[in-house]
């Protein structure tokens, strides 16, 4: 078959005659595309697209389907569209070939291979994840981007930030497994193309950036969008007018997306969706042999690798050193107290291998919400959390703002609080008895390694399959989670349907709002709306005025919130029930 040549337009040969276009408006100009980037991803080849015309109309006909079907040609059956789970990572090492973007993902993939193939056998023989259709996902770490500027690839081996590329590089693995077909992406050329892909993940870190490329698609493809956000996006700061109007404008807010396209780290804004990631605690069977001598000291690990961050705790090290001695993996020795044994900044194996001969892991208060507290439990080492006072937001620290969002964070690391005593235990570090009673109470413990399942690689495995297969932002009418899970709470007034639903040991459930904002289905749950209103002047609505027993409606379904409350207005709450360790999952999910 004849090749086209880079700067070709699309020729009709003998072996290859273009097909009438009628209906396929876009067919063309994926054609174009394909003739000038079909080299840049293994997954084109391995469908046999090798250069030719007929190759690329064959791909965009059977494969994806922007082209009409090439005479004499019939589309393919679903099943050899079918998600397999994977048992090896050969085809996504070939597709981060000379990528150096992703140079410390493949990495922490290499490191973590013999894991996650494990774990896709076992989540394989508890559910049956045949009948699964293979989607095309394009995977845009615009953190790494040369555009981007952030110089987080290029620091990750130094002592950088390495929270978002944990989960960026969990994610990819995750995805493999499962048995998609991933279309990796480092620049701006080939994020271009992402009307082919059925869901697009990018980092809300450097969205605005990538909103100018996608901005022509954006209309007819924003429901495919998902974007990583570790901190959160609240809808009130997600909604642009309503941002504009109630000076809620930041940096990362009035993207006007469904709030739950925002994937986070942890479960904590109940309005966006808990992506998560993985505590990297099991071992390869070599690294296992490595540490099975490893034995426990009374020793203690503090968590910071910036010497910057261990300024001004020197009092708080002080009373721990009276009855541990202290280690760090920090970039700089100069700056910490001499009793401190610094083993520098070193790879995730000599981390494993210091946690399982501590007792104790210390924090200094900052960084917030990283990897590392878990890691520290899941390896048996008890987790000290500096409590925050006041509780830091977007309102009163630095750090916070600009973050689209008024979540307080009590402490260092709010899910591992939740854990609670003896695992985590929670501290002033300005009181010398508060601490002093919390590293006695753990020498007197031996506590046994935890991780919650959530946080495993089946469990995350489990999570976003479960996302992919039933999360759908793109019908009117959403069916998952599904209506037998809902149940109906009424807050009293002031109180958010987050903390109601808490009270209750449940979780509010945003995609349950809809069914909720009409005076019929609210019937059903013994509400009884004597007159009603639909509105777009409030944030907490479906709501009930007692006294009038009016009911508010939301008028903008962009407006539903779990987090907000209102004095005068009695909250009408979504909540359900969730699995224990699988918050992201109700029980009759799976």
């Amino acid at each position: 078959m004849k090749k086209m040549g880079p700067n070709d337009e699309i020729p009709e040969d003998k072996n290859c005659q273009l097909p009438r276009m009628d209906g396929f408006p876009d067919c063309m100009g994926k054609l174009k595309w394909m003739n000038s980037m079909w080299k840049s991803d293994p997954c084109y080849s391995s469908y046999g697209v090798n250069g030719s015309l007929c190759s690329f109309i064959v791909y965009l006909s059977e494969i994806e389907s922007w082209c009409p079907l090439l005479s004499g040609r019939v589309a393919r059956p679903v099943e050899s569209y079918k998600a397999e789970v994977k048992d090896n990572f050969e085809g996504l090492h070939r597709s981060l070939v000379n990528k150096t973007q992703f140079s410390w993902i493949q990495q922490r993939i290499k490191s973590m291979e013999e894991i996650w193939v494990e774990a896709g056998r076992s989540l394989s023989q508890k559910y049956n994840l045949t009948e699964r259709r293979a989607k095309q996902i394009l995977v845009h770490p615009g953190v790494i981007t040369n555009e981007a500027d952030l110089k987080i690839a290029e620091n990750a081996f130094s002592g950088g930030p390495l929270g978002e590329l944990v989960q960026w590089s969990d994610l990819i693995s995750t995805l493999h497994i499962l048995g998609h077909n991933l279309h990796l992406s480092a620049s701006e050329g080939s994020l271009k193309d992402t009307s082919d892909k059925l869901f697009t993940l990018i980092a809300q870190t450097t969205f605005f950036h990538e909103f100018t490329v996608l901005k022509t698609s954006w209309t007819d493809y924003r429901c495919i969008i998902r974007v990583l956000d570790s901190f959160g996006t609240e809808p009130d700061f997600n909604h642009a007018v309503w941002a504009s109007n109630h000076d809620l404008k930041c940096p990362f807010g009035g993207l006007s997306l469904i709030p739950m396209q925002f994937y986070t780290m942890f479960p904590h804004t109940p309005d966006n969706t808990f992506l998560g990631f993985v505590v990297q605690h099991q071992l390869s069977s070599e690294e296992h042999e490595q540490l099975e001598s490893t034995k426990r000291q009374n020793q203690a690990l503090v968590y910071g690798k910036r010497a910057t961050f261990w300024q001004g705790k020197e009092a708080y090290l002080d009373i721990i050193h009276k009855y541990l001695d202290i280690h760090g993996t920090v970039d700089d020795s100069a700056l910490i107290p001499d009793y401190v044994k610094n083993h520098g900044i070193v790879k995730g194996t000599e981390v494993q291998r210091l946690l399982r001969q501590s007792k104790l892991f210390v924090g200094l208060s900052f960084p917030y919400e990283g990897p590392a507290p878990l890691e520290a439990l899941a390896n048996g080492c008890a987790f000290l959390n500096p409590r925050l006072e006041p509780p830091q937001s977007s309102l009163n620290s630095k750090f916070f703002k600009g973050k689209p969002n008024t979540r307080e964070v009590t402490s260092q690391h709010p899910y591992a609080e939740a854990i609670g005593e003896p695992y985590v235990w929670m501290v002033d570090m300005n009181n010398q008895t508060d601490v002093e009673r919390a590293i006695t109470s753990i020498l007197n413990h031996n506590i046994e390694p935890y991780l919650p399942y959530e946080f495993t690689c089946e469990g995350m495995l489990q999570r976003v399959n479960v996302l992919i297969e039933k999360q759908d932002f793109c019908s009117a009418a959403p069916s998952w989670p599904p209506l037998s899970a809902l149940r109906v709470l009424k807050a009293e007034a002031g109180v958010s349907c987050k903390k109601v639903c808490q009270r209750a040991g449940l979780v509010c459930e945003p995609a349950f709002f809809p069914h909720l904002n009409n005076d019929k289905n609210l019937a059903s749950y013994n509400v009884d709306c004597q007159t009603s209103e639909f509105s777009d002047k409030y944030i907490v609505l479906p709501a009930y005025n007692s006294s009038s027993k009016q009911c508010l409606f939301q008028q903008d379904p962009l407006l539903f919130s779990c987090v907000r409350s209102d004095q005068s207005l009695v909250r009408i709450c979504p909540c359900r029930d969730y699995i224990k360790d699988q918050i992201a999952l109700c029980k009759e999910c799976i």
